[in-house]
């Protein structure tokens, strides 16, 4: 049961207890969300109190991290985190395994989530009357050797067969693209090398907490696909399916959502000034409502904010301890700069330092904001402190779009990039669409002038999903086909070597 930390002697004794876990261990693997998990020596692992809170920090794929700890658990395998980061915007559960124990844990994991398959097999089978198990298992994990975390189950009428898959674990809503990009898949494949009766059915098994979330999703699919899938809510407990109806595309557009205020007048300080001229080409500015965040190529490294009258920098990579820079650190301050014009670059010595590795896709933004008509000439994005944010997180799993952009004929271009193979790219891209459309169809943006004084058309956005070739997941193709066909999706396949400049190798429709 999780330990909430709700009083200082809290917080402080579950540091003491958590920093002495972690050094027991020379190395960790570390899951976040039931996300990927890869492996981290213990002094790759901080826990600190900040401001009374209990903060983990961490280097993750995407650099540096920090999170708050709410609450913990460690049940002799497993360090059990429960966690906040952006303001309560993201609550993800962080699993910690020493390496020693996770051999053994899997082999428990396993036991249990093959339970829990069976449990949910006998469950769909008791649905409907005159209906058997034919078969059941789990879905190969994300590494060899790991358990998988959703059923496969296959029922069998007198005429034709069901294709039943449902999450075996804590299911979220950010983990729904994943959940739905992998059972269509399974479904695709399985209902090729069937023999007669065939599969004629699809069940989509979810926990209250994806059940939005995925009735939004299988909303774009194509209508011939839409009409084989049923969508079911169980409980935690396992004893009770209800089946959910599907909304209409027209339905989504009916759901009330939040106004975002116009762009105000961007106001550079003169300490940002004085920091982007240390190199122009590669530090751009978000600009937010308490300050400006400095990025060398993507990756934040500064934070510039008035207190009092007077201009503050913070600088440091990882959020959590960075320092005012003041005249006794300013050698600090030097070196941090040097080592980014060292390995944030395209030609750095060490391609395996972090500075070069952490961030990529923030690295890929970057690059095409200085210059978006590498992508496509035709091209105005909207400007970075109006990042396309439509909602906090919360019951969707929402996070923000990459880049939003117009066509010079005033058409609206959601734009998703990735820089490793990613299977959730096209479902996020169609998802996107349907919250740029479902703004542009309220006027939202148009009011907002992301653009200006341009006109916007009165035509849904074009989705453009960017990714290096040789990172281009082996399943694109066939999700992108299961997407309606009215969202326009485009696939762009650029040089591997994007870093010393984006160019398109291959655009193509794909959907």
């Amino acid at each position: 049961m999780l330990q909430r930390l709700t009083t200082p002697g809290q917080v402080e004794s579950a540091r003491v207890h958590i920093d002495a876990l972690i050094r027991e261990h020379a190395e960790w693997f570390f899951t976040q969300s039931e996300g990927d998990t890869y492996a981290l020596r213990r002094n790759e692992i901080e826990v600190g109190i900040f401001q009374g809170r209990l903060i983990l920090s961490c280097w993750t794929e995407k650099g540096s991290r920090s999170w708050r700890v709410l609450a913990w658990h460690w049940n002799g395998q497993m360090l059990l985190l429960k966690a906040s980061r952006r303001m309560g915007a993201e609550l993800p559960f962080i699993e910690l395994v020493p390496r020693a124990s996770a051999k053994a844990l899997a082999a428990t994991i396993k036991a249990a989530r093959q339970i829990r398959c069976e449990k949910l097999a006998k469950l769909a089978s008791d649905f409907q009357a005159e209906t058997r198990i034919e078969r059941y298992s789990l879905s190969p994990g994300i590494r060899r050797g790991q358990p998988g975390r959703y059923a496969r189950i296959l029922l069998r009428r007198k005429q034709m067969r069901i294709a039943v898959t449902g999450s075996v674990v804590r299911s979220h809503a950010s983990t729904v693209d994943a959940f739905l990009s992998s059972g269509l898949l399974w479904f695709q494949r399985t209902s090729e090398r069937i023999k007669p009766p065939y599969i004629e059915q699809l069940w989509l098994v979810v926990h209250n907490e994806s059940l939005k979330a995925t009735l939004l999703r299988v909303a774009l699919l194509r209508s011939s696909l839409r009409s084989l899938i049923k969508v079911f809510t169980v409980s935690d407990d396992l004893l009770e399916l209800k089946i959910v109806e599907v909304p209409e595309r027209r339905e989504l557009w009916k759901k009330r959502l939040a106004h975002f205020p116009p762009v105000p007048p961007a106001n550079i300080t003169r300490q940002t000034l004085q920091i982007i001229a240390e190199a122009p080409e590669a530090i751009d500015v978000v600009h937010a409502r308490h300050g400006e965040t400095l990025r060398y190529f993507g990756l934040p490294f500064a934070r510039v904010r008035s207190i009092l009258g007077a201009e503050r920098v913070w600088f440091g990579t990882d959020t959590a301890h960075r320092r005012m820079l003041e005249p006794n650190n300013f050698d600090a301050w030097t070196n941090l700069i040097q080592d980014l014009r060292e390995y944030r670059a395209a030609d750095a010595i060490d391609q395996r330092h972090a500075f070069y590795r952490n961030a990529a896709e923030a690295w890929l933004e970057s690059l095409l904001r200085k210059d978006i008509t590498k992508l496509d000439p035709g091209l105005i994005v909207a400007p970075l402190h109006a990042q396309f944010r439509t909602a906090r997180g919360g019951k969707l799993g929402i996070r923000p779009i990459d880049m939003l952009a117009l066509r010079r004929d005033g058409r609206l271009v959601v734009i998703e990039l990735k820089v490793a193979e990613d299977r959730e790219h096209v479902l996020q891209g169609a998802d996107y669409w349907r919250r740029v459309e479902a703004h542009r169809r309220r006027g939202h943006i148009a009011r907002a002038k992301l653009f200006g004084e341009r006109a916007i058309r009165d035509e849904s956005p074009l989705v453009y999903l960017v990714a290096p070739t040789l990172r281009v997941h082996p399943s694109f193709q066939a999700l992108a086909r299961c997407v309606e066909h009215d969202i326009e999706i485009y696939r762009f396949d650029i040089n591997e070597d994007w870093r010393a400049g984006v160019r398109v190798m291959r655009r193509m429709r794909v959907n």
